[in-house]
């Protein structure tokens, strides 16, 4: 199932300067994050956003994990 929903992740230099967005649209992932991060819920993002479906909103998290999943981090020296 994962996979599926990574699936609705797309990147395309011709849409939103190539940022990761959902299914194309120009809704890219960060701006979901920052509705989810200032409180709002699946639900108020789908009634405002009528294109986007619940599955979209399950991707852009999934997403996120996704690339906080670092195996290690070095520090750049100053």
């Amino acid at each position: 199932m994962s996979t599926d929903l990574l699936k609705r992740i797309t990147s395309d230099p011709d849409i939103c300067h190539g940022k990761p967005c959902i299914r194309g649209m120009r809704y890219p992932v960060e701006l979901i994050l920052e509705l989810l991060g200032s409180g709002m819920t699946t639900e108020e993002i789908i009634t405002d956003y009528d294109d986007l479906e619940s599955d979209d909103i399950l991707a852009v998290l999934l997403f996120a994990a996704r690339l906080s999943q670092v195996k290690s981090i070095y520090k750049i020296a100053s």
